[in-house]
């Protein structure tokens, strides 16, 4: 199934947005759970949207809320004091909608909004590259990629930054400053320089 991606997305300043791209076996998951600890030492609230490629469950069957949603309970929305999970079938659509993922965040304030996966999607990324993926670089044919973290020098297009894909303390630093450079990223390159 194809995924239906819209030509824009609906930005605001009060909700930066980031994705992280790149290309499976690349080490998204990996960076982010290394920056996540130091960009909560910095005092940002980061909230994390994950694209999953294949069907999953978080639900566990004959719990209850298992039960419950089998039985058509949608959304399923599961609290205690220590979290709150809401799960819901979402039958007839090739893929997540990544605008309503974000409206689900967005009443929880957060400082900022990591979003792995969902590449092609229109909303400013930053690209991880490594070249024994095998894989191309996107940067050249996706104008909405900022920057590229790599562990290889690299021939990158005009106003995309270039960052050592191995120094985390320099991620860190990028990545906390972006809810300050967010309100003139909200355009793919080539609007945003003009």
């Amino acid at each position: 199934m194809s995924e239906c991606v819209p030509d824009s997305l609906r930005f605001d300043d009060e909700l930066p947005l980031l994705g992280i791209a790149a290309w499976s076996g690349t080490g998204k998951t990996t960076l982010l759970e290394r920056l996540l600890p130091r960009l909560g030492e910095r005092g940002l609230r980061v909230a994390v949207i994950k694209h999953a490629h294949h069907g999953f469950d978080v639900d566990q069957p004959g719990k209850d809320s298992h039960r419950l949603r089998q039985a058509g309970a949608s959304p399923m929305v599961v609290a205690s004091r220590a979290r709150v999970a809401l799960m819901m079938e979402t039958p007839g659509r090739d893929e997540a909608d990544l605008a309503e993922l974000i409206d689900m965040v967005r009443p929880q304030y957060p400082d900022l909004v990591l979003v792995e996966g969902f590449k092609a999607w229109p909303l400013p990324k930053l690209e991880l590259y490594r070249p024994e993926v095998g894989k191309s670089l996107r940067a050249a044919e996706d104008p909405w990629v900022r920057a590229v973290a790599s562990d290889v020098a690299l021939a990158l297009p005009e106003g995309v930054e270039s960052l050592d894909l191995n120094d985390l303390a320099a991620l860190t630093d990028w990545i906390a400053a972006w809810p300050a450079r967010w309100p003139v990223y909200q355009a793919p390159r080539e609007e945003a320089t003009a």
